[in-house]
């Protein structure tokens, strides 16, 4: 298989999306007013679809060219990555249609606050974590890929292990996320990238059930370094729902250091279901992001002052918290 194409870094395809598309083009002849199509340069098969008098392409027969043209793409490599090995296309067709159901009929997810993202430049979307397995990122992510006004791409920031999963690193960084270090941060908002960091890290998704919806410790307030050195505004991110998908009740610490695992979750349903245990409960989720806090009023030098980052962190996770005490008040049922 050919290799892919390699954008260099700074050069992102989603700024190509405003240009007009060219004119169409019939027999070599543009298609526009200054140009008229003279009637012999039409097709009778043409003419007679237009006259809806002949055959006419039905949708699944375009669905079957878009995706045999999408699979000559990736056999002969004509497809763009960055530099962080983001496949743009492959998530767009691929990956966000794979959870777009999960999204929309299993989880409902409803979003709040949309319009907190900008449409342009770099920020860093800070959210709470729960819920045993990851699959808020992967909401968060579906979750500004549709509904974004300004069609954003969401870049997460992912922990180590992650990466060192077979298939899953594969699949990480073709859909977008990278390490969570700083310079990896930085360097995506500083391109005008929209980047999600979930603070809490393996605190707040393994933590018990019993302590849901209490944020843990947000590490050392990295995030706020990095936002502040990028002139990006934080959005405080509040997601509810995630934490009932999997009750923890119990870690079998000795299995997880066995397996290198941070934690080995024991839920009402797993291991004792076997595979179906893992299926998670269908709740009902609402993600929503708060007014976006600036950093570009700050001095470079800010991003050194560890009282300016203990007083900055501790007011996105000061709001976090209090949205989601308000959502949990306003929502109805867990699943529903």
């Amino acid at each position: 298989m050919a290799d892919a194409k390699v954008i260099p870094f700074g050069d992102d395809p989603r700024s190509r999306r405003g240009k007009p598309k060219p004119k169409s083009r019939v027999n070599g002849r543009a298609s526009g007013p200054l140009a008229p199509v003279p009637e012999q340069a039409v097709s009778p098969d043409a003419a007679a679809a237009a006259a809806g008098d002949g055959p006419r392409s039905g949708p699944w027969e375009r669905r079957l060219a878009h995706g045999l043209s999408f699979l000559r793409r990736r056999v002969t490599g004509d497809y763009e990555v960055d530099d962080f090995g983001y496949d743009e296309e492959l998530t767009d067709q691929v990956l966000m249609s794979m959870l777009r159901p999960v999204y929309d009929k299993y989880f409902r997810v409803e979003v709040k606050g949309i319009e907190n993202i900008p449409d342009t430049g770099g920020a860093l979307i800070v959210a709470n974590h729960s819920g045993t397995l990851p699959l808020d990122g992967l909401m968060l992510q579906v979750a500004v890929h549709d509904h974004h006004p300004a069609d954003r791409h969401l870049r997460l920031l992912a922990a180590d292990l992650v990466f060192m999963l077979p298939v899953v690193n594969e699949l990480a960084r073709k859909a977008g996320h990278t390490l969570a270090c700083s310079e990896d941060a930085q360097r995506l908002l500083e391109r005008g990238e929209v980047v999600g960091v979930m603070p809490e890290g393996f605190k707040g998704i393994g933590k018990p059930f019993s302590e849901r919806y209490k944020l843990q410790r947000f590490g050392r307030g990295g995030f706020v370094s990095t936002a502040l050195q990028a002139g990006a505004p934080i959005v405080p991110c509040s997601i509810v729902g995630a934490e009932e998908i999997y009750p923890m009740i119990g870690n079998a610490k000795t299995l997880a250091r066995l397996l290198g695992f941070p934690y080995f979750p024991l839920t009402p349903t797993f291991p004792w279901l076997g595979p179906l245990g893992a299926v998670p409960l269908p709740t009902k989720w609402t993600i929503q992001f708060g007014e976006p806090i600036p950093t570009d009023g700050y001095p470079l030098e800010a991003a050194e002052d560890p009282m300016l980052m203990f007083n900055l962190t501790d007011q996105v996770r000061e709001t976090i918290q209090h949205t989601l005490y308000k959502l949990l008040v306003q929502r109805r049922s867990v699943f529903f």
